[in-house]
């Protein structure tokens, strides 16, 4: 049996969702204060994307389910000295350590998204959580927007981190990365991780 060149890995939701929070994330980090409806309606899509990307980590297919790339801190940890060492097992779907930074980021635009909302709420008086904040003092919004900040540039941190890994693991392997998460395909290789269990 002649085995197929390409195998189909990530599907229309993931690539929608990862090029929707990229573009939503970058307008929401450029606009900041300066643009600050912009900025808010951003933030209200990278909340709705986060929300679809969750349950489609529990309902979606094979490769997008977390079961599929959550790992023990042993694993990843392990595959981490295997890619430092050239050495790291091919995966189809995200390796360990690409598993771990989707939930970082995940985790990281939540406490992004949940402080925006509250600051939106003690500075503005406006949002979802405006009548919290109707008695709030200055210490509120400045505790907020010191949280705000800084999980916006941890996210950024961790895009930096991301993108290194990608192009870290397209040359260990061979293969374009950036390339599967646009067209959803990726080579097919005996090689992998998933096939060697």
């Amino acid at each position: 049996m002649i085995k197929p060149t390409q195998i189909k890995v990530w599907d229309p939701v993931v690539r929608f969702f990862h090029w929707s929070l990229v573009s939503a994330f970058f307008i929401a980090y450029i606009t900041e204060e300066d643009l600050l409806s912009v900025h808010t309606w951003a933030g209200y899509l990278i909340v709705g994307l986060l929300v679809v990307r969750i349950i489609w980590g529990f309902i979606g297919t094979h490769y997008a389910r977390f079961s599929d790339f959550v790992h023990s801190p042993s694993t990843i940890i392990q595959f981490l000295k295997n890619t430092l060492a050239l050495r790291a097992k091919r995966y189809l779907g995200h390796n360990p350590a690409g598993g771990a930074m989707v939930m970082l980021l995940i985790f990281s635009l939540l406490a992004t998204t949940t402080s925006g909302i509250l600051l939106l709420g003690a500075e503005e008086q406006a949002g979802p959580v405006a009548n919290w904040f109707t008695q709030a003092g200055g210490y509120w919004g400045n505790a907020l927007e010191e949280l705000h900040e800084f999980f916006a540039n941890f996210t950024v941190l961790l895009v930096f981190i991301h993108i290194a890994g990608v192009i870290v693991e397209s040359l260990i392997h061979k293969e374009n990365l950036l390339s599967a998460m646009l067209n959803g395909f990726k080579p097919a290789d005996t090689r992998t991780h998933e096939e060697s269990l």
